[in-house]
């Protein structure tokens, strides 16, 4: 009795397993961007309760602004990204030419760039007390 499995780029599952990944991936994009932007309004805010205190403020190095703006641009290049590798995926899969157990480069890079500023944070927080 021969296999009656579709191959895999006739099989509907693959197309939905898909778009869950690139739903995933504009999850963490917008995750990202709400982020920075709480990042970046955290020295808005910081600034406003000094400002209520009857000691002088401290100056403020704008560390907040720029890194939350950082991981805002860093949600939109993941969003990006994710449109850009589902339209690639969709084409591999269309055409025949898709290879299973392929390593996401992408999720690796964006891994990495998160824990380098997970760790240059917390020895920022350490060094400034």
């Amino acid at each position: 009795m021969p296999n009656q499995t579709p191959p895999a780029e006739q099989d509907p599952r693959v197309y939905f397993a898909a778009e869950r990944t690139f739903l995933a991936w504009i999850r963490t994009g917008l995750g990202l961007m709400g982020i920075g932007f709480a990042v970046s309004r955290f020295g808005l805010f910081l600034r406003q309760i000094t400002l209520t205190q009857s000691h002088p403020s401290t100056p403020t190095t704008g560390l907040s602004l720029w890194s939350g703006v950082s991981l805002v641009a860093l949600g939109v290049v993941v969003n990006l990204g994710a449109v850009y590798r589902h339209f690639q995926l969709i084409q591999e899969l269309t055409s025949g030419t898709w290879r299973p157990g392929r390593v996401s480069r992408d999720a690796v890079i964006l891994g990495l760039l998160l824990a380098a500023a997970g760790v240059a944070m917390a020895i920022y927080l350490l060094l400034v007390r």
